[in-house]
């Protein structure tokens, strides 16, 4: 799924990113514990989360992930904004609970992380 779909599906308002909005996502990852993040995802992943502390994008960069949604309508400060900017990650925001997100983002084909 494209970053802009997930854009449309949760009616997301874009705070950085919009030259990554084309990037294919192949999972959702709903979690407010970046140590669940970094344990269980990897790549082309989307991170739904109610974190708005520049170690979300920390995390992100080092998991290698697409995207993060903010949950909640939690809107991150600037700094954490111009971070995600400089490691080219988008951040979405929607007024979404994280549980009503995930299950708008499944109900339209985007899977889940599989944990083993």
């Amino acid at each position: 799924m494209k970053i802009c779909e997930v854009k449309e599906i949760l009616n997301a308002e874009v705070l950085c990113g919009d030259d990554l909005l084309e990037n294919e996502v192949s999972y959702a990852f709903g979690s407010d514990l970046m140590s669940d993040v970094l344990a269980f995802v990897k790549g082309k992943t989307l991170l739904l989360t109610g974190l708005t502390n520049q170690q979300v994008v920390r995390t992100a960069e080092m998991a290698d992930l697409s995207a993060i949604v903010f949950v909640r309508g939690k809107k991150p400060g600037k700094d954490i904004v111009d971070l995600a900017t400089e490691k080219e990650i988008a951040l979405l925001l929607t007024r979404d609970t994280m549980y009503t997100a995930s299950g708008k983002l499944y109900s339209n084909g985007l899977e889940g992380v599989s944990i083993d």
